[in-house]
């Protein structure tokens, strides 16, 4: 069976919801969504999925347990001044090598899926692992790219032709046994964890795992017919829209990634904050698909730069104003 898989807690409840009737869109009630939980705060999603049979949340503890511990490993130097494993859900995702689906797309919640996703599907017949971004453009955000040892890891053309963003790629079930992760680790505790960049969690761990064990990556940036790959990010302002769907210079957009946006805008958003957002008349009617009488109807474009909240020393005053 295939599905597409997600990652979510309560605080992405609206961007969830937008993802799901998104998927609904192109697919209806046939494509199953299995949602890996960030943390334990998952009662909105239960709630909202109750009414969507297609949709269940990952369960499998042991399965989550054996990833939590993984990172624990891949990952040691994300810990804080107490020397505790500050341990971020992210990483979750990799769950859906344990399965439910044969072959799977995994995409983060704060993507709205635009057109079918068959040739990624098919493309799971040639390859292990199948993207679709210009994340190879920007390395650094992946790996360090300062270290020496980078290169003695992969060398330049496997830099350029597999790097990947973690946000949205398919692969299948069953890749990354027991005998497998744990040569990972043994590799990244012989040294090679020098060459993950400092700042990142789970995307350089997801690269290393698919490159360092010799997986087959196939990005289409790279294989389809010059001139009909498109973007996928927010950070792209040319899109063009039409009937709910977004354009590239004519070619169909496959997916928007709402990418380095804090959820904290689009829910306040839903709410009836008017701030900026990147296609937010999208978003909006995605989110608002089945509820349109809850959308929120702004009658003023919303301001440049958000009001910067009051200063520390502000509020204190007011506090006191308030106290008198």
């Amino acid at each position: 069976m295939d599905g597409i898989c997600t990652l979510c807690n309560d605080r992405m409840f609206d961007q969830l919801v937008a993802l799901l009737n998104s998927i609904e869109v192109i697919y209806g009630s046939q494509m199953p969504v299995c949602i890996f939980p960030y943390d334990e705060q998952t009662e909105k999603i239960a709630a909202e999925i109750a009414k969507r049979p297609q949709v269940f949340i990952y369960d499998d503890q042991e399965s989550i347990d054996r990833w939590d511990e993984f990172m624990r490993q891949a990952r040691p130097d994300k810990m804080d001044s107490t020397k505790k494993f500050r341990l971020y859900g992210s990483h979750r995702r990799f769950c859906a090598f344990d399965g439910p689906f044969d072959k799977f797309v995994y995409m983060d919640a704060d993507i709205l899926l635009l057109d079918t996703l068959d040739l990624i599907f098919a493309k799971l017949d040639e390859y292990d692992c199948v993207t679709y971004d210009f994340q190879f453009y920007h390395p650094e955000f992946v790996y360090n790219v300062q270290s020496p040892k980078l290169l003695e890891v992969f060398d330049e053309n496997r830099l350029r032709n597999e790097i990947f963003c973690a946000g949205f790629y398919a692969s299948k079930r069953g890749l990354f046994d027991e005998t497998e992760r744990r040569w990972l680790i043994e590799q990244l505790q012989a040294g090679e964890a020098e060459i993950f960049k400092t700042t990142g969690h789970d995307q350089p761990v997801a690269n290393y795992m698919f490159m360092r064990t010799n997986k087959r990556i196939c990005n289409l940036s790279h294989v389809l017919p010059e001139g009909t790959a498109t973007g996928c990010t927010v950070t792209s302002k040319h899109f063009e829209e039409k009937d709910h769907a977004l354009y590239d210079n004519g070619n169909r957009v496959t997916y928007l990634h709402y990418v380095g946006i804090s959820p904290r805008i689009p829910e306040a958003i839903c709410a009836g904050e008017n701030l900026k957002l990147p296609y937010r008349d999208l978003f909006l009617h995605y989110r608002f698909l089945h509820e349109p009488e809850k959308r929120p109807v702004f009658s003023e474009p919303p301001p440049e730069k958000p009001k910067a909240p009051p200063s520390l020393l502000k509020r204190a005053m007011n506090k006191l104003k308030l106290l008198r």
